[in-house]
């Protein structure tokens, strides 16, 4: 079971970028799947969030800013998000948690299956 990230890159305030975690397995279509970051010196924290169902949550620091979505038949989820600034700076996380129903999804220890990171920097 493994989730690949991608995605990130550097990229100028007030700019776009569209993050992607494929998931090895069609079973992940049916889980929450979540959205992580962590800046240098801080703590992991929640980004966004998609239920099993397809229902969507976002942190209130980019929820007027992102996107995320689902594409069952490549098995995969999205994170698109626009205008960036420099503290959306940090390596974000994509990971899996097999309960669909998203109960707590903002919780990092409700998730299995997490990928390896992809950094967003966020500078002029």
């Amino acid at each position: 079971v493994q989730l690949q990230a991608s995605g990130g890159g550097w990229v100028q305030p007030g700019g776009s970028l569209r993050l992607s975690c494929a998931a090895s397995s069609r079973a992940f279509n049916a889980y929450t799947m979540g959205w992580f970051r962590q800046a240098p010196g801080e703590e992991r924290e929640f980004v966004a969030a998609i239920s099993g169902s397809g229902k969507t949550y976002a942190a209130n620091s980019v929820k007027y800013r992102s996107t995320m979505s689902r594409d069952s038949a490549k098995n995969t989820v999205y994170l698109q998000m626009n205008r960036l600034r420099p503290d959306d700076t940090a390596v974000y996380y994509c990971a899996a948690d097999p309960e669909g129903f998203a109960d707590m999804y903002w919780e990092e220890e409700q998730y299995d299956f997490w990928g390896q990171g992809t950094q967003v920097t966020v500078s002029s």
